[in-house]
């Protein structure tokens, strides 16, 4: 398959980013030449040619998301927008690649695997639902649900690093518990389904490794980059919020099950083994 015959959406994302790094041929259009939002712009772009759309767009802020124009916002980009594209895909015998979330679930039931039925806790997860939902009902769809992703751009690990380098020891959430995902990671497990022609449907989607919380990632993130001295005081995640307006609820378990993915020949890589590159580049990058 030539790399013009695939389109990338949201390509300036964290995760857009790595796709247009290994895709360096892909096609993809600023917000002027396609709305996805916007039903007409879809349906009268041109899509002679492209065979795979890669959808990386989302509205990711999910406390926003909880406020009254969050939530237009949200079902704007996360549904209405996803529902255009596999309307388009559909038209056109495109494949389409979604990026869904364990925001979909409400995080009691682990491991989480491809089939467990919805239960979203917020205004966000409902929005990702009704895409996936959208995306499942054509025939040419791969939906991949990832978790606590980490690319270019403003995340978690970011934000701890910076913690460290002024020398403060954070206060972090304790009960969610799951995996990191790295954008490095997504872009291996598009390419190999791609390219392996794996069936269609829903997959799991995120590094293996032993689970974690993020006080424990914090620790390791700090143990890594030798900040020895600085100490992680674990909260739970109704102490962290205590008091404070507008924040959605939080799935705690976020275990999803890659048996699936590894069924199609996929060999998942280890968190930690990420988490080490990137911050080797992170201090690269400083330097």
């Amino acid at each position: 398959m030539k790399e013009s015959s695939i389109f990338i959406v949201g390509a300036n994302g964290q995760l857009g980013t790595a796709l247009r790094a290994h895709y360096s041929g892909a096609q993809y259009a600023d917000v002027g030449e396609l709305d996805i939002t916007n039903r007409e712009s879809v349906e009268s772009f041109d899509w002679s040619g492209i065979e795979v759309i890669l959808n990386a767009a989302a509205f990711t802020n999910v406390d926003g998301a909880e406020t009254a124009e969050g939530r237009i916002a949200a079902w704007n980009v996360n549904a209405s927008a996803v529902a255009n594209l596999a309307r388009v895909c559909q038209m056109h015998e495109i494949t389409l690649f979604h990026i869904s979330s364990d925001y979909v679930f409400d995080g009691m039931h682990e491991p989480h695997t491809e089939d467990e039925p919805f239960s979203p806790l917020g205004v966000y997860g409902q929005s990702k639902a009704a895409g996936d939902i959208a995306v499942s009902l054509i025939p040419q769809h791969y939906i991949l649900r990832a978790t606590w992703v980490i690319g270019e751009g403003k995340n978690f690990v970011r934000t701890m690093l910076g913690l460290a380098e002024k020398g403060v020891s954070p206060t972090v959430v304790a009960d969610q518990i799951g995996r990191l995902t790295f954008t490095s990671e997504l872009v291996r497990i598009i390419d190999h389904l791609l390219t392996n022609k794996a069936p269609f449907g829903t997959y799991n989607a995120t590094n293996s490794g032993n689970l974690a919380s993020w006080a424990e990632i914090t620790r390791i993130i700090f143990s890594i980059t030798g900040y020895k001295d600085l100490t992680v005081t674990d909260t739970s995640t109704a102490e962290y919020f205590a008091g404070k307006d507008g924040i959605a609820p939080r799935p705690l378990g976020s275990n999803m099950d890659l048996s699936k993915l590894q069924s199609t020949g996929f060999t998942s890589r280890d968190w930690k083994e990420d988490l080490q590159d990137y911050i080797a580049k992170e201090k690269e990058t400083i330097i």
